[in-house]
């Protein structure tokens, strides 16, 4: 891994995952099924000062948005896993031109929006296009869940040898003791660092 602090900022970007509200809005397919966690509804505000701040020294940012292609009656194209996992979920969920599809309002809007299908936002994403195209080398990552949705973009940025750098309390699980394994197993394919540090860090950079 590369030293962070060399990073030209104007070619990161923050990319986050999953930060939408059919899984964090009250009203979304997770709140009205009652699954949520403090340490996933308190992420936006700790990742909003980070967007603003590397947008100030010409960065970007992505928001990777998990998506539920509806088929042609609207009904949702579910994996069986998924479905076994959250049985709730149904007609309208994670439907992309929906509210609860949509970006949170903290952080909305982004600079480019990705729709993803899988847990990793570069599986048959637009993502690498949009990095290519943007110049966009290196990616400071939060989002949830810590060990699903952060963990295999991290993995797979990895493997196509893009820089990263993980926001050790700008991502969550469901589980505090799950977030912390992750952690802890990849820390030899990020770099990490907290919210506040990550922030000094940017409004510090020339």
């Amino acid at each position: 891994m590369s030293d962070w602090k060399s990073w030209d900022l104007t070619r990161t970007a923050l990319l986050t995952i999953d930060l939408q509200n059919d899984f964090l809005h009250p009203e979304g397919a997770y709140g009205r099924a009652g699954q949520s966690s403090e340490n996933i509804l308190s992420l936006p505000q700790r990742i909003a000062p980070i967007a603003k701040a590397l947008r100030a020294k010409g960065g970007h940012y992505i928001s990777a948005q998990f998506t539920l292609v509806p088929d042609a009656s609207g009904e949702p194209l579910v994996s069986p896993h998924l479905k076994k996992l959250r049985p709730f979920l149904g007609k309208g969920d994670f439907a992309p031109g929906t509210f609860g599809h949509d970006l949170v309002d903290e952080l909305a809007p982004a600079d480019y929006v990705v729709e993803k299908v899988a847990y990793s936002a570069l599986y048959q994403t637009r993502l690498e296009y949009i990095l290519k195209a943007a110049g966009i080398d290196t990616l400071i990552v939060g989002g949830i869940v810590t060990n699903g949705g952060v963990a295999s973009t991290l993995r797979d940025a990895h493997l196509r040898n893009i820089e990263t750098l993980m926001l050790t309390d700008g991502c969550a699980a469901f589980r505090q003791e799950v977030h912390d394994a992750t952690l802890l197993s990849l820390a030899t394919v990020t770099e990490q660092m907290s919210c506040a540090d990550t922030l000094a860090w940017l409004e510090s950079t020339a």
